[in-house]
């Protein structure tokens, strides 16, 4: 039997795939941002449609769905797992690093990162979910880094069902942003966190309701950044002369907003796979 240090089994490691999960497909906007970053990387994808949205839930629940959906990626030979979803990264990521051998990268703390190197004057905003927003995961990312930065952080719980309903450019749309972020500008502040992989789907209207003044963080890319830095610093990184590809995998049928973010991200997402789970609860 190979050792896993040897050269034979490092090459079958770096053929393994990149394994994503989210609890529905917002997340497929940090898949975006790797296949950009990284187009030799296989990825494999998990969306929990049977058990979406995460962001109501308990701690307990979403550590257990993370485990469980982390555990099908494993069965792919997955060679990293990325945490696409804010809620599951704030409150599941330690529990997913404590329980398997491989690294776990979450969202939280590449976008807490950008967050502080882009304020110019400390004072930070950060939209999510109601379960992102209560974790003050982002609070306590940023603050571990800017001790002296201000955070002002609303939960919007609106924004995921306009996104999934495919209205990006919508009068309505447009209201609901006002009233989340007018909070967010009296206090003044200059860098905005889009702290669920849902919004940058609407990063176009967020601009727009935040002002030009506004830098808006996008935690994929920042987290495809961080994906980056693993592979290379782990020697986990496909060969370059191989051509990347995209599995994607639902826990239930979700084809109508699965098609709207394929056109809206510019992703080829071929035949879905279903993959089964405990029912929700």
């Amino acid at each position: 039997m190979e050792s896993p240090d040897s050269p034979n089994v490092a090459v079958e490691i770096e053929k393994g795939p990149i394994g994503v999960f989210d609890s529905g497909i917002g997340g497929l906007t940090v898949v975006a941002a790797l296949q950009q970053l990284l187009p030799a990387e296989q990825i494999f994808y998990i969306g929990d449609t049977a058990r979406v949205p995460y962001g109501g839930k308990s701690r307990r629940t979403i550590e257990r769905y993370s485990v469980e959906i982390a555990g099908l990626l494993l069965a792919e030979q997955a060679k990293l797992i990325v945490v696409a979803c804010n809620t599951a990264s704030a409150l599941a990521v330690p529990r997913l690093k404590q329980l398997f051998n491989l690294p776990v990268q979450g969202v939280i703390d590449p976008g807490a990162a950008a967050a502080v190197r882009s304020t110019r004057n400390g004072r930070i905003g950060v939209i999510g979910t109601r379960a992102t927003i209560a974790s003050h995961a982002y609070e306590q990312a940023i603050h571990a880094l800017a001790p002296d930065a201000r955070v002002f952080a609303e939960p919007c719980p609106v924004l995921v069902p306009l996104i999934e309903e495919a209205w990006f450019e919508d009068a309505i749309t447009d209201q609901v942003l006002r009233r989340y972020l007018d909070p967010l500008l009296t206090e003044g502040i200059d860098t905005l966190v889009l702290g669920c992989t849902h919004y940058p789907l609407l990063r176009e209207a967020i601009s727009r309701a935040a002002g030009e003044a506004v830098t808006l963080v996008d935690s994929a890319h920042n987290c495809a950044l961080a994906v980056n830095e693993i592979l290379k610093s782990q020697s986990l990184a496909a060969p370059e002369r191989q051509l990347g590809s995209l599995q994607v995998a639902l826990t239930d049928a979700s084809e109508g907003f699965l098609r709207v973010a394929e056109e809206a991200l510019e992703l080829e997402i071929g035949d879905i796979q279903l993959r089964a789970v405990q029912a929700a609860g």
